[in-house]
């Protein structure tokens, strides 16, 4: 069961995007890339997936790490509930914050739009 509050700091993303983009992974194989890209010993490498299993993130079943959430559908909500918690959940509010001080290049602008145009309400 995914927990409807998970929070990552910075290190337990760069560990999770591993999972992701590796995944299914035995723990044995997670552990030399986590060596080798994290500097991280045996334990730590357990004790994070541990804690990221715990989390509802992913599942370890017989040395075989796999996802119960994709990365996708992770930062989906977790933008969500950022725009929900700073911006009373509204999107033009995060918008107008975003773009503020910084300018939208053209591509962007219409990658905007038919985005929005896809989700329109029916």
């Amino acid at each position: 069961m995914i927990k409807s509050e998970i929070q990552l700091g910075v290190v337990e993303a760069k560990f999770a995007d591993i999972i992701w983009e590796n995944e299914p992974i035995s723990s044995s194989e997670l552990v030399k890339i986590s060596a080798t890209e994290l500097k991280w010993k045996r334990t730590t490498t357990h004790t994070v997936l541990r804690r990221l299993c715990d989390k509802g993130l992913f599942q370890n079943e017989n040395g075989i790490v796999s996802k119960c959430i994709s990365r996708d559908d992770f930062y989906s909500k977790q933008s969500r509930k950022y725009v929900d918690t700073v911006f009373n959940g509204s999107l033009p509010a995060f918008i107008a914050s975003f773009t503020k001080d910084n300018s939208i290049s053209k591509d962007d602008v219409a990658k905007i739009k038919k985005l929005i145009n896809d989700a329109k309400e029916v």
